[in-house]
C-alpha cells in the first residue's frame, strides 16, 4: 500500500422544474485499492433519463470494478437499457475513471464531454485511442499517477451553461478548463472542486438550468489520518491506556467533550483554555489544549457535524455552511470532510452524570448512535474508518 490516496466527489443540479436528475453518478471501490467511478447521463430529462443513467452507471461500474472488458460492457448496456418510444433507440453517454491502487488511471468515455486532467494545477493532454465498438466510438486512456493529479468529468449540460441567458454558446469546456485552473488549490476535495464548478454552471444558468449538469472529480491525494476521541472510559482505570493510544496515533487530533478534555489536558501536563467566543450561538465554545488541534464540547457539536455530514453526501447539494465558519463543529467538518482520509475514534462509554437529567435529551445511547451515524457516512465519503471504546 502506497501513502497515496484517491478522493472522490461529485454533484449535480436538476433541469430546471424536474425532480429526478437525468445524470447518475456510481463509485464502487476503495481508495486505497481499486477504485472506478462511472458518470452516465440518460437520453432527455426527468424519469426516463434517470432509469437509463441509473442502469448504465450501476451495470458499467459493477462489471468494470469486476474486471470485464469494456466490450462486454457495452454489449450488456445494449441489450439491457429500455428503448424509448418516442425515440425508438436506447442511449445514455458516460465516463468511466477506474483508479488501480492509486498509480493508474483508466480512463474510458463515451459521448460525454472529454475528462479535464490537471497535473499541478495545469491542465495537460492525455493519450486518448478511439476504437469502435459495435456502432459506438469509444474513447479509452491510460494514466501514470502523481500526488495531487485531478480528473474532472462531466455531463453535457455542464458544457451548454448560460445558452441563449448569460452566454451565446454556452460554457465552452475550454472555459472550463480555464475555470478549474483558477480556483485550483492543493487543500481543495474532489467535492469542493465539483461544488465551485457546478455553482458556476447554476449562476450561468441564471438559477434555472436548462439540461442536468453534473461534475465528477477524482483526486489523487497524500494519506491524512485524524484522530478523535469523545468521552472517557467506562473504567477510570483505562484512561492511561486510552489516552496513550490516542496520543500515539499519527495525525491531527481532535477531542470532544468536558471532561475528555480535561483528561487529556492532565494526560499532556498542559492547562485547558477555555473561549468564550460563541461563533454559533447554537454549537458551544471550543477550547485550546497544547498539543491537541481541535478542542470541542461533545455531544451538541458532533449532532451538528452529522448533520453537515448528510448534506454533504447529498449528490446535489452546492452549500457547504460549515466550509468558512470557526465554530467547533464547522472545524471538525472541515477537518474530517475536506482533509482526512483515515479517521480513527476513540470512545469512551463512561455514563456522564449531566446527562442523566431528565430535563436533558441526551443520554449514553445518543451519543453513540451520533458517533455510528458520522462513521457510517465518512465511510460513503469513501474513508477508512476505525471505532474503538474504551
Amino acid at each position: 500500500m502506497n501513502n497515496l490516496w484517491t478522493d472522490t466527489g461529485y454533484v449535480s443540479i436538476n433541469k430546471n422544474g424536474e425532480q429526478l436528475c437525468g445524470d447518475k453518478v456510481e463509485i464502487i471501490g476503495t481508495a486505497d485499492d481499486c477504485l472506478t467511478l462511472v458518470l452516465a447521463d440518460g437520453l432527455g430529462s426527468g424519469v426516463k433519463a434517470n432509469i437509463l443513467s441509473t442502469l448504465t452507471s450501476k451495470i458499467l461500474c459493477t462489471m468494470i470494478d469486476a474486471g470485464m472488458s469494456i466490450e462486454d460492457c457495452v454489449d450488456t448496456i445494449v441489450k439491457t437499457l429500455p428503448v424509448c418510444q418516442v425515440r425508438k433507440v436506447a442511449y445514455s453517454t458516460f465516463t468511466i475513471i477506474h483508479i488501480e491502487h492509486n498509480d493508474t488511471a483508466r480512463i474510458i468515455q463515451f459521448d460525454n464531454p472529454n475528462v479535464i486532467f490537471l497535473r499541478d494545477g495545469k491542465s495537460v493532454d492525455y493519450p486518448i485511442v478511439s476504437r469502435m465498438i459495435g456502432d459506438k466510438t469509444v474513447l479509452e486512456s491510460t494514466v501514470s499517477l502523481q500526488l495531487d493529479d485531478t480528473f474532472i468529468a462531466m455531463s453535457d449540460g455542464a458544457i451548454y451553461a448560460g445558452v441563449g441567458k448569460t452566454l451565446n454558446f454556452g460554457w465552452q469546456r475550454e472555459n472550463i478548463v480555464d475555470f478549474s485552473e483558477a480556483i485550483f488549490d492543493w487543500s481543495m476535495s474532489a467535492k469542493t472542486i465539483s461544488t465551485m464548478i457546478v455553482d458556476e454552471c447554476n449562476s450561468l444558468y441564471e438559477g434555472e438550468p436548462g439540461d442536468d449538469t453534473t461534475i465528477a472529480c477524482v483526486k489523487i491525494k497524500k494519506r491524512n489520518p485524524v484522530n478523535l476521541m469523545i468521552g472517557p472510559p467506562s473504567d477510570p482505570k483505562d484512561v492511561n491506556m486510552m489516552m496513550n493510544l490516542f496520543f500515539s496515533k499519527e495525525g491531527a487530533k481532535i477531542v470532544c467533550g468536558g471532561t475528555t478534555s480535561t483528561l487529556a489536558a492532565q494526560f499532556l501536563g498542559k492547562p485547558v483554555n477555555t473561549s468564550i467566543d460563541y461563533c454559533d450561538p447554537e454549537i458551544p465554545p471550543i477550547a485550546y489544549v497544547e498539543g491537541i488541534d481541535l478542542v470541542t464540547e461533545g455531544v451538541i457539536t458532533i449532532s451538528r457535524v452529522v448533520e453537515y455530514a448528510k448534506a454533504y453526501l447529498s449528490s446535489n447539494d452546492i452549500s457547504a455552511p460549515w466550509a468558512n465558519r470557526k465554530d467547533g463543529a464547522a472545524q471538525i467538518a472541515q477537518m474530517l470532510f475536506e482533509k482526512a482520509t483515515d479517521i480513527n475514534f476513540f470512545v469512551g462509554k463512561a455514563i456522564n452524570p449531566a446527562h442523566q437529567n431528565p430535563n436533558l435529551p441526551i443520554n449514553f445511547g445518543i451519543k453513540i448512535r451520533l458517533i455510528q451515524e458520522l462513521a457510517e457516512c465518512l465511510e460513503k465519503m469513501g474513508k477508512h474508518i476505525k471505532v474503538s471504546y474504551f
